[in-house]
């Protein structure tokens, strides 16, 4: 049997309401609307959107979109979506969903761009924001449940590369108003088109998308489809089995409301969150053993992981390999009891003491620590000299959907993510216009606000 998923997708974006939204829904989602936005400002002091800025002002000739951390600066709507996409990942700090993949920054840099690019009189009100920001989160989720490959770690391409794009087309398509067919050819664009630029990207391709179906242009329609010699989104996820999504009913559930997101604490692949709550806690038991953290007296660092390649990089050299290292981050903990944005600068990353401490680790992939967010665990074992071991265990970290960041905790991120570009009574008018987003008549002005 065929499965028209890509009809299916275009009429529930057609026929979902803002009634559809659950409290639970628009609770989250709101979460990931401010600390995504946190994440872009600080992202925005980054070298490569700083290059990424540079570029796109060469060719911004309709400059009518806000740029993250940049008051009075406009590009026009794509090349701001492509920028502040870019902010968004450009640290890896940005929020991850499972099946794997960073929703929040392949749909909203392209929402807040073209809230800003519709005429006075046609701005979408918040709810209208908050609905399409969920369609594009709905599709990209989706889409990643139809693959059990996706459950897992990605092995072989970057997801937001590719979801992300067809979800940002999505919330796009579902903003601008367009038609059943019109969504239906904004997917398919989306799809034919198809690390901090694959986020980019995909949030100005998801809208360039939506953009050109709403001028006339069509795409296959089969692209999203299961079809022999139709070379579609299944050429990405060897497993892929899509299923009938019905209209948006009265009880229709979105995922968020099933599956809640993860929030970053510090600035790295997610993985790197247990192995450093591991380790934080095996080092308060070598405090408590030795009286400080003494390196001299730890003979091996055993670190318990899931296979994953492009996370095990035994001695990082640069601030992504840092980012992307189970043994770095590991080690920068137990040296200095925190990891945090300065753990990752050229200076910590080549320091002396930290690169002893990478000699001694010795990494195991036990075969129950499977590479998938819901089920992995992190593992650190101090083998000590005299003998004795201690070991920290992690199976669910503190920002996990297991164990959501708590709203104190969010604000403090979003808090200390814009403090350092914008001043403290901007920090406040956004905290506040998210909180009351559903209620905003226009909601371009959570765009102008940044």
């Amino acid at each position: 049997l065929w499965i028209k998923g890509h009809n299916f997708f275009a009429s529930f974006i057609r026929a979902a309401r803002p009634e559809h939204l659950s409290p639970t829904v628009r609770q989250r989602s709101k979460r990931m609307i401010l600390d995504s936005i946190g994440v872009g400002l600080v992202g925005s002091t980054t070298r490569v959107f700083d290059i990424a800025l540079r570029y796109c002002r060469l060719y911004s000739s309709v400059a009518v979109s806000s740029v993250y951390g940049k008051p009075g600066v406009k590009l026009s709507p794509t090349l701001a979506a492509f920028t502040n996409g870019v902010a968004t990942h450009s640290m890896d700090f940005d929020d991850t969903w499972h099946p794997a993949t960073h929703p929040s920054g392949a749909i909203l840099p392209a929402l807040l761009a073209a809230s800003q690019m519709l005429p006075p009189n046609t701005k979408p009100n918040g709810l209208d924001f908050l609905l399409a920001f969920n369609v594009g989160l709905e599709v990209q989720g989706r889409l990643m449940h139809f693959s059990t490959e996706a459950h897992d770690i990605p092995k072989r391409f970057h997801p937001p590369s590719v979801v992300g794009t067809l979800g940002s087309a999505a919330a796009t398509a579902k903003l601008l108003s367009l038609s059943s067919a019109q969504c239906c050819h904004a997917l398919g664009i989306a799809a034919s088109l198809a690390k901090p630029l694959h986020v980019g990207n995909a949030t100005r391709l998801g809208l360039e998308a939506a953009l050109l179906a709403g001028r006339g242009m069509e795409a296959n329609p089969l692209i999203l489809d299961d079809i022999p010699g139709c070379s579609g989104f299944s050429a990405f996820y060897s497993v892929y089995q899509p299923k009938p999504l019905s209209a948006p009913g009265e009880h229709h559930e979105f995922l968020l409301e099933k599956q809640d997101i993860a929030f970053k604490r510090f600035p790295a692949h997610l993985g790197m969150h247990w192995v450093v709550d591991a380790a934080l806690s095996v080092r308060n038991l070598f405090i408590n053993y030795a009286g400080s953290f003494s390196p001299s007296l730890i003979r091996t660092i055993m670190l318990k992981i899931p296979v994953s390649k492009y996370i095990n990089r035994p001695f990082p050299s640069s601030e992504h390999q840092a980012r992307h290292s189970f043994q770095f981050n590991a080690c920068a903990a137990l040296l200095d009891g925190e990891v945090g944005l300065g753990s990752f600068s050229e200076s910590s990353i080549h320091r002396q003491e930290l690169r002893e401490l990478l000699d001694k680790v010795v990494v195991e992939h036990p075969e129950d620590n499977v590479a998938n967010f819901d089920k992995m665990y992190g593992e650190v074992a101090l083998l000590l000299h005299s003998g004795d071991v201690l070991t920290g265990k992690c199976d669910t970290f503190y920002g996990h959907w297991r164990k959501p960041l708590s709203k104190e905790s969010l604000l403090k991120k979003f808090r200390s993510n814009a403090s350092h570009v914008l001043p403290e009574e901007k920090i406040e008018a956004i905290i506040t216009l998210v909180d009351n987003l559903e209620n905003l008549s226009d909601s371009s002005q959570l765009a102008c606000s940044l």
